[in-house]
C-alpha cells in the first residue's frame, strides 16, 4: 500500500511529526511511546487502552526517512518475519515536503485472502484519515 501527501512544511518538522511521539499522538494514536531509535519497541494506543500495538523502529535517518515494524502476532515483537513495515519517505518539495507513505509486508504475513483483503483495506481507510490529519498537523507546528 502506498500514499503521496504534500505538505506545507520542511522536511525537519514532517520528519519529527512522524517520528516523536508527542507528535504522533497529535495526528495517529491517543498515545505513542518510544524512542526515534534503530531498535527501539515502543508503542501506539488508541481509546483507553482498547488497542495497543506494539512496535520496533526499524530506520532512522533525518530528515528523510523513518520506519517501523508493527501488528506483529500476540506475545511476539515485530521483526522483519512477522510483520508489516511502515516507511516514511520524505523529500523536500519547494517550501513544503512530499511525503511518500508505504505499508508492506502484507502477503508474509500468512493470513487467509478474506482475512489479508479486510486487513488491507481497514488500513487503506486508516491511512486515508490519518494523512490528512498528518498535514493539518504539521502546518501547524509550522504556525507555532
Amino acid at each position: 500500500m502506498e500514499r503521496e501527501i504534500r505538505i506545507d512544511a520542511a522536511p525537519e518538522i514532517v520528519f519529527d511529526v512522524v517520528s516523536r511521539p508527542e507528535h504522533l499522538k497529535m495526528w495517529w494514536s491517543d498515545d505513542a511511546s518510544f524512542e526515534p531509535a534503530p531498535g527501539a519497541v515502543g508503542e501506539l494506543t488508541w481509546g483507553d487502552r482498547a488497542v495497543v500495538e506494539q512496535f520496533t523502529v526499524v530506520d532512522v535517518d533525518p530528515p528523510h526517512r523513518f520506519a517501523i515494524r508493527w501488528i506483529a502476532p500476540d506475545g511476539q515483537l515485530p521483526d522483519a518475519g512477522n510483520s508489516l513495515l511502515i516507511t516514511f519517505e520524505l523529500e523536500p518539495s519547494g517550501d513544503g515536503t512530499i511525503l511518500r507513505l508505504a505499508e508492506s509486508g502484507w502477503r508474509e504475513k500468512g493470513w487467509e485472502a478474506a482475512v489479508l483483503e479486510e486487513a488491507f483495506h481497514d488500513h487503506e481507510r486508516g491511512w486515508d484519515l490519518f494523512l490528512p490529519r498528518l498535514r493539518g498537523y504539521a502546518v501547524s507546528v509550522v504556525a507555532r
